[in-house]
């Protein structure tokens, strides 16, 4: 019996009631453009940063921060190209800055006038509410520091902008000297700010802190003023620190896509969003684009370069994977036995993990999802062979490509494209010279193939920079011509595993290669104490997976149906 997986969880929806003391609508901005690329390791080109918006658009955030204009050419540029290259339909696009400097005048700062310059409909500038910071980090005194944010916001509102006020340090500073952070505030709500936005700069702040001194914030301005927090991540505490803050009455929380930002990261939007509205009932993004928010987190990570987290709550690959035994049997009679909600809800999806501790019913799912008839004996003999190799250092739930092949061949619905009698791989060192950078060019592989083709042998060879590039180069060789399907094929990554350590150069290693055929992809392994045939092991699955999801029909030995 299979899964109803297109039933919601019917217990997601009674849980998102939302407390009457809460506000019904939190805005979401994003900071992802500007604070989420200082993570180390992150540069986006202008192109990215636009494209970037494109999906965050889409997804129906309240607010995008594009930047700090005058800070650098990347990003005057991306405010140029924005005003003739970027139609936003639903996000309002801000141009990011500082107040003006101590003792300056509102109109010759210059960080003021490229903000007015952007040509942004909002821009959101950043001033110091600690004291500490007034009086050693800029070295002025506390007047002045309230008049730096309250003249900046006069200025820029005077320019026709809406002014979201961002209040640096706001809860070290609070907790050291409230009346002066409170002063800052007010400073800026008088001169026409749209919303106070409370930062917690340094990230050691705890959500019981955050809760409380959002609170403390929102009764003292009695609703004329919303308030936002700008959280970090630096004591793990960064979502829990938002949702703690709209319960203290924050309307508006700013972070960035898969919480990337400098150190450990901003406030996590992609877990803010579906708790907010899947958890605590609170309008966020529009509803209806909350399906795309796994894509738009996929989507961001590839333009980011960055692999994004498996473990990632509500988008990651495996939020809603399911391994052991028991609990897939429990999600055949209901889905929400083991899922928080329902995982297309966040346009993610369940899936069901085989390995060593996978039972029948897992293997059976399985087999459903790809459309493979697996029961009685053939069911049996993949349980008993799964364990086997898992024993041995085959890891099945990381080779898909290779667990579908296992359960076709048991249910004998693997054709023969191909049989190789043998292979042989040389590798020739004439010199054993080396460059400056440790190389040799003096090394070549070759690698020689006898395979068969329905009735036809083929015996090939070819050269590579190594011995899976030289054997696929020959395997190619020799039966691409008679399945052209593989020229979209490519291998995209080769993974290599010592399991026993403790043997040396004798241990048994695991290959695992990531294959794709512009599509899909999937993975295929091998596991042997001799690299080059585990290594055989997963090129060949990897081909032939590639030959089974082209729908390539095998080539019939003279004298078969």
């Amino acid at each position: 019996m299979s899964p109803d997986l297109s039933v919601a969880p019917s217990h997601v929806d009674r849980s998102a009631v939302r407390d009457p003391s809460w506000p019904e609508r939190v805005e979401i901005y994003d900071t992802t453009l500007r604070d989420g690329s200082q993570l180390e390791g992150i540069s986006l080109t202008v192109e990215d940063k636009l494209r970037i918006a494109e999906q965050l658009d889409w997804l129906g955030v309240s607010y995008i921060e594009a930047g700090w204009p005058g800070a650098n050419p990347k990003d005057d540029e991306l405010f140029a190209r924005a005003r003739t290259e970027l139609q936003l339909g639903h996000s309002t696009l801000v141009a990011f800055g500082m107040t003006r400097r101590v003792k300056g005048k509102v109109d010759a700062d210059d960080t003021l006038r490229h903000l007015v310059e952007a040509a942004t409909p909002a821009v959101c500038i950043v001033g110091k509410c600690w004291d500490y910071h007034v009086t050693e980090a800029l070295g002025t005194d506390l007047d002045e520091g309230v008049a730096m944010v309250a003249d900046s916001v006069r200025f820029l509102r005077g320019n026709g902008l809406e002014v979201l006020f961002d209040a640096e340090h706001f809860f070290d500073g609070y907790r050291r000297n409230p009346e002066f952070s409170l002063r800052v505030l007010e400073g800026a709500a008088m001169q026409g700010a749209s919303r106070l936005v409370l930062c917690d700069t340094n990230g050691g702040t705890l959500p019981h802190d955050v809760e409380r001194i959002v609170r403390e914030v929102v009764a003292y301005f009695g609703g004329d003023i919303g308030v936002g927090v700008h959280l970090h991540d630096d004591a793990g505490t960064g979502v829990a620190n938002a949702l703690a803050g709209v319960r203290g009455g924050a309307i508006q929380v700013q972070g960035t896509i898969n919480g990337y930002g400098e150190r450990t990261g901003n406030c996590n939007l992609t877990s803010i969003i579906p708790a907010l509205t899947l958890k605590m009932g609170i309008e966020t993004i529009p509803a209806a684009n909350l399906e795309r928010l796994t894509p738009v987190a996929h989507h961001v990570a590839e333009l980011v370069n960055m692999p994004l987290n498996p473990q990632a709550p509500y988008v990651g690959k495996s939020a809603f994977a399911h391994k052991a035994g028991l609990h897939v049997s429990a999600i055949v009679k209901r889905p929400d036995a083991y899922e928080h909600v329902g995982p297309e809800s966040v346009g993610n999806g369940t899936r069901f993990v085989v390995s060593e501790l996978a039972g029948k019913s897992t293997l059976v799912l399985k087999a459903t999802e790809l459309g493979i008839p697996l029961d009685g004996p053939a069911l049996n003999d993949v349980v008993d062979t799964l364990k086997r190799l898992e024993h041995e250092g085959y890891h099945f739930e990381v080779a898909d490509g290779s667990l579908e092949l296992l359960m076709r061949r048991a249910a004998g619905v693997v054709p023969t494209w191909f049989h190789v009698d043998s292979f042989r791989v040389i590798t020739d060192e004439s010199d054993v010279r080396l460059d400056a950078a440790g190389g040799s060019d003096t090394f070549r592989t070759e690698a020689t193939i006898k395979v068969h083709v329905g009735d036809e042998r083929f015996v090939t060879t070819a050269e590579g920079n190594g011995p899976v590039n030289a054997l696929d180069g020959a395997l190619r060789k020799a039966i691409q011509p008679i399945y052209p399907e593989l020229a979209r094929m490519h291998l995209t990554d080769y993974k290599v595993r010592v399991l026993d350590t403790f043997k040396g150069t004798g241990a048994v290693t695991r290959v695992l290669i990531d294959s794709t055929d512009g599509d899909s992809t999937w993975t295929t392994i091998g596991v042997s104490e001799n690299i080059i045939e585990a290594s055989w092991q997963a090129l060949a699955d990897s081909i032939v997976v590639a030959l089974l999801r082209s729908g390539a029909e095998p080539v019939r030995t003279v004298g078969t149906a």
